[in-house]
């Protein structure tokens, strides 16, 4: 396809193209950890998104056919880290790892939720509702502690990570 040329396509029987159009926006990269009876688990998400101010609410998605699911759809409390762009490790370590937590810098928060060091913002969360969302969960957690510093964040964008750049 030229650039400029726009193809129409029905993204319930094309969903590689879907997948390509979704990936033509860029996201954050999130870390989400909860505890479990297995001990603390994280999971890679770019499905983060703010939602009110008051109450605090966030929310992010996990894909009801991932192996992590089930630690995150029953987790009563869990934390969403957003990684900065040197970080780049800690999101690999937890692509491929659910427990990746002896290859990072980690402890746990006042109400025991594994806390990675080094994130640009951290929104300690207790489970506020689920939706569910074809084959994916939407869960909305209330924000009873946040941190944030600055620093530059790790992004997505077409299948690759990578920085943003102010110009």
């Amino acid at each position: 396809m030229d650039a400029g040329t726009i193809a129409s396509f029905d993204p319930s029987t094309d969903a590689g193209s879907f997948r390509g159009a979704l990936g033509t926006f860029v996201t954050g990269v999130t870390l989400v950890t909860t505890d479990s009876p297995e001990g603390p688990i994280g999971i890679v998400a770019n499905s983060f998104a703010s939602v009110s101010l008051d109450p605090p609410l966030v929310l992010w998605s996990p894909a009801k056919a991932s192996k992590r699911f089930e630690h995150f759809a029953g987790s009563r409390r869990f934390a969403i880290h957003v990684l900065s762009a040197d970080q780049r490790d800690v999101c690999a370590a937890f692509a491929k790892s659910k427990t990746a937590f002896d290859s990072v810098t980690w402890t746990k928060s006042h109400c025991g939720m594994p806390l990675i060091y080094g994130a640009l913002a951290t929104f300690e969360c207790n489970l506020h509702a689920t939706h569910d969302a074809g084959d994916h969960v939407i869960i909305v957690g209330e924000v009873t502690r946040c941190t944030h510093s600055t620093g530059t964040p790790l992004v997505f964008h077409g299948g690759k990570y990578g920085e943003f750049n102010e110009t």
